[in-house]
């Protein structure tokens, strides 16, 4: 099936160079160009394109308020183009609340630099894009978000640092022994196994962890923002995100939400109502005392950071005291990770098809039985706030 896409960009030389990287993708047409946000919002209604790649700095209208209007009248998955700057990832953020779906460094270094490399990761998310869940992304922003408050409290200071001690990045993943009791039902892809508890085990977790891609950055505001700055257990968060994105999100998190949020730094202590996001590029792992370790991100592994290097290092400190959870994203990351986890005795949650953007990451934990409970984004923090009780 050819996915059809509008190129968005005040640069003439950009929307042609965009024009050639994607048409010489057999499976994909460009149909249509638009030099600032108010053309793309016309061209959207005239031409029903099933992905649109768009700029946020353009004249006439700029980027996020064109993404707000095309999800207002013909919601359609739109792959922003970024800045790897602070400012960058602000506006990429602003643009992921407003409805668009992903985005891609905006780097003409790296085209000319690594075509090959910049038209993998530009058609591929187009063709990743073109499936994800309109079911999801397509509703207004007021429902895929619930409402939040500002911050009651400023945020705590850091916990005193102390030296880290020595934990081995490897993760040996094998298979689990025994089963995990799962009762089968039909999906809409016929693809999938859900679980089906109402009753997710209550303990005095030590950890929640959660593992996310795309679509991660909404979910996880959805999610976070519902639980109470009293949050009984310490939350680490892997995000795929570049590094200059991270460090961004953390603190806009941490505006929006009651427990504290910010970028793990090597050597912070875990501790109640504080949640870790890993920072990009490199590995967050847990040593023996509770502390973070932030280690270089191996350039042998996909995703940096990983879900299955933190899963992992969580499952050898807290054995079965771990509450981990699989929202949205594509891939597998994470499936590994959570074997290790149910090995030792932990909870593994998944969200569930139908409220993910692209069900990936969640189906590959359920796929592999290792899900003990799959719920709905919706559903998540108050299960969450009653099984940490």
């Amino acid at each position: 099936m050819t996915v059809k896409v509008l190129v968005v960009d005040d640069s003439g030389f950009f929307r042609r160079r965009l024009t050639e990287i994607l048409s010489s993708d057999g499976n994909i047409e460009v149909v249509g160009t638009a030099a600032n946000g108010r053309e793309a919002v016309e061209q959207t209604l005239a031409l029903r394109p099933d992905v649109i790649t768009m700029d946020y700095e353009m004249p006439v209208m700029d980027g996020i308020t064109a993404v707000k209007n095309i999800m207002q009248r013909c919601p359609t998955p739109v792959l922003m183009f970024s800045s790897l700057t602070h400012e960058g990832a602000r506006i990429t953020l602003d643009a992921l609340d407003a409805g668009a779906l992903d985005y891609i460094p905006k780097n003409f270094e790296d085209i000319s630099r690594n075509p090959q490399r910049v038209k993998q990761m530009l058609c591929d998310k187009v063709h990743l894009l073109a499936k994800s869940n309109r079911g999801v992304w397509s509703r207004p922003a007021s429902v895929q978000s619930a409402p939040v408050a500002a911050k009651a409290v400023p945020a705590r200071a850091s916990a005193q640092r102390q030296p880290a001690a020595e934990i081995s990045p490897a993760l040996v993943a094998r298979p689990v022994t025994t089963s995990v009791p799962l009762r089968s039902q039909r999906v809409a892809n016929d693809t999938a196994l859900t679980a089906s508890s109402n009753n997710p085990e209550r303990k005095a977790y030590k950890l929640v962890a959660i593992g996310t891609s795309t679509g991660g950055p909404v979910a996880l505001q959805q999610v976070l923002t519902q639980l109470p700055a009293s949050f009984p257990a310490p939350i680490v968060i892997v995000q795929h995100m570049p590094a200059a994105f991270t460090n961004a999100f953390a603190e806009r998190l941490n505006k929006l939400c009651n427990i504290d949020v910010k970028q793990a730094e090597e050597g912070d202590v875990l501790r109640p109502g504080l949640a870790l996001l890993a920072p990009g590029g490199k590995q967050m792992m847990i040593d023996t005392r509770g502390m973070v370790r932030i280690l270089p991100g191996d350039e042998r592994l996909n995703y940096k950071p990983s879900a299955d290097i933190t899963f992992g290092s969580a499952a050898k400190v807290f054995s079965n005291k771990v509450l981990a959870l699989v929202l949205t994203g594509m891939g597998a990351d994470g499936r590994e990770g959570a074997r290790l986890l149910k090995q030792a005795g932990s909870q593994v949650w998944a969200q569930d098809e139908a409220s993910c953007v692209i069900y990936g990451m969640p189906m590959a934990v359920i796929k592999a039985g290792l899900a003990d409970c799959v719920f709905s984004l919706n559903d998540i923090a108050g299960h969450l706030v009653e099984a940490c009780s």
